[in-house]
């Protein structure tokens, strides 16, 4: 009997255990994305296939847009709605919800800058009836009906979140989050009115004279279009944020007359923070009377990048000034009021709560002057006692990028696409353009405007006295531009645009290095092809790395160095520029930008240091100085014995960086190689935890080639830890040839999908990694035979 039971409770056990697989397996299985089959779909009127190629990107074949759209919302959603759910989150404060207390200050910040209240207007003013709306809805209808129907996916369960309905709301917070972009302005106008207030004019002058040495401009001229044959803290809040920041980009295209098939040549690779998923999700949409290959953020029904038969766009970032603060003056009597030139106004009052996963809520409040919200607090470095106020375009007028990016992938000819380019206010994008007309066209799109002469918008303006407002609001035709030049190639590498309206436009631009050297190349041939385009896209050489090491080195004595000290300078002296994994000069320059940097202003700036470093105006200051003899930098305020000279800062750099390598690296100068010492992982939001969840979740570690502000731009902080962690590049390389277009060729650094169980999830990796690229296909025989294939019936 004893026997009888232990055999029978055995049995028992393997049977819950083969249960427990058995159930393990289905749910494993049921999570995955769904490539073929039927499915019904509400809102549609007719049948809508999808074919999935190779890497996952589906082409949408439907008869009418309003089907192709809502399709385009599902499969959009069955392979991203995790990316969806956080990029929805950060403009609404909302991250604390699922990630805990950790979040709050970063929900503080986003939630108070006003995004979601300039959304609200932009809904309520919006055109019910155009087609850019209802497109949206039918978007929104199909990412709602995966929610209703689709599997969960596995990160929903792994933080305790619930699935929700997506609306309106959730597209224009999308578009804030872009809009907001980067940081620069919070990082660099506070550590800038530091130094004027607490150092000086003289300190000051030094910084902003950078700003206008070292320029590689963009050319502006408008031509006719051809009409033939159409066809600190901020540190801490970006880097805690699950969902990429728009950073910088490439883009070039090429004319006709330097094309070895004399069709124009488009390139593309915008630079966003890297995270798993990958930014971009592609699709392809063909209907009867709309056809588009395009790369949507998550939660955008429009792509902000696409190409079709007859014309492609993308776009880097303008890199213009839109966001001022104003230093607001308090009445004497009542705090709730300020002063302004009209008299005293009073503030808004806007109350916010954010709700934090395991813990009570948390209530603020902002208060809202004309210029803006007050930042004090919601910017934890923003150390002032003088009330603070951000003006930022992006809340200030109004600004509809759900209809312009609509008319940007809908448009017919470059005069409507111009129109669309116009409608942009914020964030300032230049919007690439090239066609099957061999029309080529770079537009800076961003509503700009104009003060008074001689003001400094970089530092704190003043609020109270009417003297430091926007005096005029430009028209679009006054914009940076280049209609089909003389010169027959267009181009933006986030460098300063030529003169505008009598003036270099202010603005957060980034170094001369990659204009330089895309310049060089396009100067250099006049027979490109999509092979040459395709090399040139993952090129990683630097122009300006070795005239700045040859500045450095003209002050060091090699008599006075130690053999090692005197190897490394002969290393450097020879190295080209090559960001290779192999090369020892990266490695050395790296460390010898951080030590110089250091030693120049550390001891001046204090905390604010960390602020001006790894900022685009840092990079500028720093290459300016190196040839600068006379400087009330060079001096060392710490050391009382001595007054220092470039020679003494440069010296003591080199042999820092030195040293530091020895201690980092070893003793043996030819082993010091970049590969050990850059890398690269594409995080998940869960992978960020580690252990198991990162082996799972996150993509790499990799060795890599590039480095910072090479055209393959791999951007790292360059700190005291001599550790390169690539944390943004290259969102996307593409090149579009229109001699034959349907074997343009793109790549993605890791995958087209966001569900952890998809076979697309990490598979271009290594062609990322290696600059190999995958087709994005346009013949629909080829399409047709794809081996997954999904049907949308009407329900």
């Amino acid at each position: 009997m004893n026997l009888l039971k232990r055999i029978f409770n055995r049995k028992i056990v393997i049977s819950v255990f083969l249960l427990l697989i058995i159930g393990g397996f289905l749910f494993y299985k049921s999570l995955k994305p769904t490539y073929n089959g039927e499915l019904d779909l509400k809102g549609i009127s007719e049948s809508v296939t999808v074919y999935f190629d190779e890497v996952g990107v589906p082409h949408i074949n439907a008869n009418n847009n309003i089907d192709a759209y809502t399709a385009l919302g599902y499969v959009h959603a069955q392979d991203r709605l995790w990316q969806m759910e956080l990029i929805r989150r950060i403009a609404s404060g909302r991250l604390a919800e699922v990630f805990g207390k950790d979040m709050v200050r970063v929900d503080k910040f986003f939630s108070g800058l006003g995004i979601e209240e300039a959304g609200a207007k932009n809904i309520e003013r919006a055109n019910k009836s155009s087609e850019s709306y209802k497109m949206a809805l039918a978007y929104l209808n199909g990412i709602n009906q995966f929610i209703e129907n689709g599997p969960t996916p596995i990160e929903f369960y792994l933080v305790g979140v619930d699935k929700e309905e997506y609306t309106l709301k959730d597209i224009y917070n999308v578009f804030g989050y872009m809009a907001f972009s980067f940081a620069v302005a919070h990082r660099t106008d506070p550590m800038l009115t530091e130094v004027k207030e607490k150092l000086g004019e003289n300190y000051l002058q030094e910084l902003i004279g950078a700003e206008y040495s070292n320029l590689t401009l963009i050319k502006n001229q408008q031509n006719p279009e051809l009409k033939a044959d159409f066809a600190g803290a901020i540190n801490d809040i970006m880097d805690k944020l699950p969902v990429s920041p728009f950073i910088g980009s490439n883009s070039w295209v090429i004319g006709g007359q330097k094309t070895k098939t004399g069709k124009v040549l488009f390139a593309n690779d915008p630079h966003i923070g890297y995270s798993q998923p990958s930014v971009w999700y592609q699709s392809h949409i063909k209907t009867p009377s709309y056809e588009m290959y395009g790369f949507n953020l998550a939660l955008t029904p429009f792509p902000l990048l696409g190409h079709n038969r007859e014309y492609a766009y993308g776009m880097t970032m303008f890199e213009n000034d839109d966001v001022d603060f104003y230093i607001e003056e308090n009445s004497e009597k009542d705090d709730m009021y300020y002063k302004t030139k009209e008299g005293l106004k009073k503030y808004n009052l806007i109350d916010k709560r954010i709700k934090i996963k395991n813990e009570p809520d948390t209530t603020y409040q902002i208060k809202v002057s004309q210029h803006g919200p007050i930042m004090n607090g919601l910017i934890e470095h923003l150390e002032d006692s003088r009330p603070i106020a951000m003006q930022w375009i992006y809340t200030k007028i109004e600004n509809d990028l759900l209809e312009a990016s609509y008319r940007l992938s809908h448009s017919k000819s470059l005069s409507q696409f111009k129109e669309g380019a116009a409608m942009l206010h914020a964030p300032g994008l230049n919007v690439m353009y090239g066609d099957s007309k061999n029309n080529i066209a770079w537009f800076a799109s961003g509503k700009l405007y104009k003060y008074r002469d001689s003001l400094y918008t970089k530092v704190f303006l003043d609020g109270a006295s009417g003297k430091d407002e926007i005096i005029e609001y430009l028209d679009f035709k006054e914009n940076p531009q280049a209609i089909n030049p003389d010169w027959n190639y267009v181009y933006s590498a986030n460098n300063q645009p030529d003169t505008i309206a009598g003036i270099l436009y202010p603005g957060y631009y980034l170094p001369e290095d990659r204009a330089r050297r895309i310049e060089n190349l396009l100067d250099a041939k006049d027979d490109f092809s999509k092979e040459d385009v395709a090399k040139m896209i993952y090129d990683v050489t630097s122009v300006t790395a070795p005239e700045i090491i040859k500045s450095w080195l003209a002050h060091v004595d090699k008599s006075n160095l130690t053999p090692s000290e005197a190897k490394a300078m002969n290393i450097l002296k020879e190295w080209d520029g090559y960001f290779g994994k192999d090369e020892i000069g990266p490695v050395l320059y790296n460390r010898m930008w951080y030590e110089f940097a250091k030693n120049t202003f550390k001891d001046e700036m204090g905390k604010a240091f960390n602020l001006f470093m790894n900022t685009p105006f840092e990079e500028k200051v720093v290459a300016a100085h190196v040839k600068r003899e006379e400087s009330v930098w060079w001096d060392d305020v710490k050391t009382t014995d001595k007054k220092e000279t470039k020679k003494d800062i440069i010296i003591k750099s080199y042999k820092n960086a030195i040293a530091f390598l020895q201690n980092q690296l070893g003793e043996n100068v030819d082993d010091w190689k970049w590969k050990r010492v850059a890398s690269v992982e594409h995080e998940h939001a869960i992978g960020k935890a580690g252990g198991v969840l990162r082996e799972i979740f996150n993509v790499g570690p990799f060795e890599t080639v590039g480095g910072d502000q090479v055209i393959n731009n791999h951007i790292y902080k360059i700190d005291s830890t001599g550790y390169y962690k690539t944390h943004a590049g290259p969102s996307t390389r593409r090149v579009i040839d229109f001699s034959d277009i349907e074997n343009s060729i793109t790549v993605i650094p890791t995958g087209q999908s966001g569900n952890v169980l998809s076979p697309y999830y990490k598979d271009q990796a290594e062609k990322y990694l290696n600059g190999a690229f995958v087709k994005m296909k346009l013949n629909q025989e080829e399409i047709e035979s794809s081996k997954s294939v999904l049907i949308f019936k009407p329900n």
